[in-house]
């Protein structure tokens, strides 16, 4: 096994590490901590008790990860933060433990979490997700694939975000957000359909017409929700699985959508 630990760099021997992982000076790994392959740790980057960082990713300077969650809840218990493979976590953005609700706080894979972001205790984020400088999530915040969250977006505790989703910088997001929408404006309101986005990943226009068809009427034909949805299942005989997860996303919403 080929690790490069710099002298300067304090490594508790009971940690696991994996292959060609480089730690800098001056980072700090504890007890409980498992680094997988090909993992680049900068120097200054903080790994404590309970982080579970995947394969191939980089943890900048000054990040810290599995700090106990800032929660009156929490007793002590082992719980985790874990790091899905090829997440790029940058400078002091920090990572908090779960508590006894759920054990863990998790991210995906491929995602990138920008300089001083936090993500709160209990929180899960799908994979391909990008967190913008200064994006904030309070604890037990989900968030689905390939959502785009701006700078200084707030979201606050018990929230869903779901898929494909862009959320503009400096939102305040107290309630959840349909996936494939584009929020803007403070507090955050439901501008469209995240068109750009999903055309990048390969929705065809088609889909992006019914999802478009679906928006407008629950959000912009003078509806309120349960109508809006009434109105467009009168109206398509066939509904795509694309519209049919919005629906089901609205039914099993705790907190209420933004609209």
């Amino acid at each position: 096994m080929s690790v490069n630990i710099h002298p300067l760099a304090s490594v508790s021997p009971n940690a696991i590490i994996g292959e060609n992982v480089i730690i800098g000076p001056f980072s700090v790994i504890e007890n409980d901590v498992v680094i997988g392959d090909n993992t680049y740790i900068h120097p200054h980057a903080v790994l404590l008790d309970g982080s579970r960082i995947g394969n191939d990713c980089n943890i900048f300077s000054g990040a810290v990860i599995g700090a106990k969650p800032q929660d009156l809840k929490f007793k002590g218990e082992t719980t985790y933060a874990i790091i899905g493979d090829r997440t790029v976590i940058r400078e002091c953005a920090t990572i908090n433990r779960g508590t006894e609700v759920t054990g863990r706080a998790q991210i995906g894979t491929d995602c990138l979490i920008m300089a001083y972001c936090h993500v709160a205790h209990d929180c899960t984020i799908g994979n391909h997700v990008v967190m913008s400088n200064v994006s904030q999530l309070a604890g037990h915040v989900t968030i689905g694939d390939w959502v785009i969250l701006g700078g200084l977006a707030k979201i606050i505790q018990f929230c869903t975000v779901g898929d494909h989703a862009m959320i503009g910088a400096d939102c305040k997001i107290a309630k959840d957000i349909l996936p494939y929408a584009l929020v803007g404006r403070y507090p955050g309101k439901i501008e469209g359909v995240n068109k750009i986005g999903l055309r990048r990943r390969g929705f065809s226009d088609e889909m992006v017409d019914d999802i478009s068809s679906f928006y407008s009427s629950v959000f912009f034909s003078g509806f309120n929700t349960t109508d809006g949805i009434d109105a467009y299942t009168k109206n398509n005989e066939h509904i795509i699985p694309e519209v049919q997860m919005c629906v089901d996303f609205i039914k099993r919403s705790k907190k209420g959508i933004v609209r």
